[in-house]
């Protein structure tokens, strides 16, 4: 099990510093590869490394880390967050739930709710098996459950606020995941992110209409399905095939 790439973003010196010791104890879950005392490095990092997990502070020196993780998602997917903050503030709560955050921790962080945390985020993140290859059955949350599915029936995904649509050849599922999370849980060396909005199963296309911007994904069986792309996405498509 590889430990997620990690960034720590905390404006105090001490809680950064005590937050960096407790995660030497989670060293098989997490690598640390940066740790950033304010909003601007914090940014810089977070682009040029791409981390799979970040530990951020709400309050960033009277900036709002929410900001600065819609200003990432503009150009970026965003990595898993555990925000961590001296408040128990119901605005912030409700802010982190609607970025699909894997937790909110209260400083001084325990160390029991912080393992609790990391696992949560270790979850969301396919394992990998002892060769390195990635695991290719998702177990999914659903509304009702959960939904588990090998990624080579998936045709395309489709985002749907801070949730997904998964649509295989034969059916549709609305999955508690936001399409920047199935974008890393998948594989990207057979699904491609077109656009904001989809994925595409890249193995699957069949055939791409430029002029109506459709592009034709065709199952093992024979069946096809036609996929509406914004202008954006056949490009993209175009290009990468």
């Amino acid at each position: 099990m590889n430990p997620l790439r990690t960034i720590v973003v905390e404006d105090e010196r001490l809680p950064r510093l005590s937050l960096l010791q407790k995660l030497e104890d989670f060293r098989q879950e997490v690598e640390v590869i940066d740790s950033c005392d304010n909003y601007d490095s914090a940014l810089q990092s977070i682009l040029r490394h791409q981390p799979e997990l970040l530990f951020l502070d709400i309050q960033l020196q009277g900036r709002d880390a929410i900001q600065l993780l819609n200003e990432v998602k503009q150009t970026h997917p965003l990595p898993h967050v555990i925000f961590t903050t001296a408040y128990a503030d119901r605005k912030y709560l409700m802010s982190a739930i609607k970025l699909d955050a894997v937790d909110y921790l209260l400083k001084p962080i325990d160390k029991n709710e912080l393992a609790a945390a990391i696992a949560k985020a270790r979850q969301l993140y396919p394992e990998k098996t002892r060769t390195g290859t990635r695991n290719t059955r998702l177990s999914l949350r659903t509304a009702n459950g959960k939904l588990f599915i090998d990624m080579a029936d998936i045709a395309f995904i489709t985002a749907d606020g801070n949730y997904s649509h998964l649509h295989t050849f034969s059916c549709q599922e609305g999955i508690l995941e936001s399409l920047a999370t199935m974008e890393q849980m998948i594989d990207p060396s057979v699904f491609l992110r077109v656009d904001r909005g989809t994925i595409i199963n890249t193995r699957r296309v069949y055939k791409l209409n430029v002029k109506r911007r459709l592009c034709t994904l065709l199952s093992t069986d024979g069946t096809t399905l036609d996929v509406e792309l914004s202008k954006t996405g056949i490009e993209r498509l175009m290009r990468q095939l």
